[in-house]
């Protein structure tokens, strides 16, 4: 794996704006996408979008921010602080996805405007739990993914937004065109869900092209947080500078480095952990 710089001592890092929502367990959310992007030599900013009630075991409950507070969140630290990508992930409510697209093509952010925007589209917790009110889905087809530079949903999340069930490679390759036919720049299906082999697949559509990024898969019940944590590695490779097929490359191998990491936390699922990176300096 070809590592992100970190910065050297007194030098400015790279940032990057993640607006999403908390998991007071620590697992998943806006502290996944921070763990990793602190990892990555990304400084993270941060607009909460909805504040969770949750363990390792579920989310019991949630409380959303109010829209206009989301978008001046992202407003106030563009116009000060500045960023090089973005991320979105729990979002919540259509009024939430309406107010943040329409923030986010007011400071620059997706779409084709300067700053990328990884769109990872969270419907629910890794339990079932729900994190987005379920008339918002159409919010997330029409609003959201629509500025996504790249989208990441995992394959609930792909079957709630195309309507297509993901059972092999044909149906992955459907489903990666359906959402790039929804205005995304490149689609990712991801393969850590599909578990037909000993191998993880991740199919990453242009409209042109299709890409594979394979790993094996790791054998670990501890993998909360894991569809966060690989956005926020392609958002940060992608404030480095990285092309979105690398920035993808490096995001995939780094999440498998992250499984090969988990813990074991509390009575549940265990997070996935970007701390390896601290055994490797």
């Amino acid at each position: 794996m070809k590592l992100l710089p970190l910065p050297s001592r007194a030098e400015t890092p790279v940032r990057v704006l993640t607006i999403a929502g908390t998991d007071s367990g620590g697992g998943a959310g806006i502290q996944a996408d921070s763990r990793t992007m602190a990892m990555c030599g990304v400084h993270a900013c941060v607009a909460v979008a909805a504040v969770t009630v949750q363990n390792s075991v579920g989310v019991s409950g949630f409380h959303e921010i109010p829209p206009e507070i989301v978008a001046a969140q992202v407003r106030t630290v563009v116009d000060d602080i500045g960023v090089s990508a973005a991320k979105t992930g729990m979002l919540a409510s259509t009024e939430i996805i309406e107010a943040v697209a329409e923030v986010c093509i007011e400071v620059g952010i997706g779409g084709d405007r300067p700053v990328p925007l990884v769109v990872d589209p969270v419907c629910a917790s890794m339990h079932g739990d729900p994190l987005l009110h379920a008339d918002a889905i159409e919010a997330v087809r029409s609003v959201l993914i629509p500025q996504a530079t790249v989208v990441t949903p995992n394959l609930d999340e792909v079957r709630l937004i195309t309507g297509i069930e993901v059972i092999d490679d044909a149906s992955a390759r459907r489903a990666a065109e359906a959402l790039h036919a929804l205005g995304a720049q490149w689609a990712i299906v991801k393969g850590g869900h599909l578990r037909t082999s000993e191998l993880s697949t991740d199919l990453l559509f242009d409209g042109d092209r299709f890409l594979e990024f394979t790993s094996p898969r790791i054998p670990t019940g501890n993998d909360h947080g894991g569809g966060d944590t690989l956005a926020a590695a392609i958002a940060s490779a992608l404030a480095h500078g990285r092309p979105v097929p690398e920035a993808v490359e490096f995001a995939k191998e780094w999440v498998t480095k992250c499984l090969e990491w988990a813990y074991d936390l509390g009575s549940g699922h265990g997070p996935v952990s970007p701390l390896w990176r601290l055994q490797e300096n």
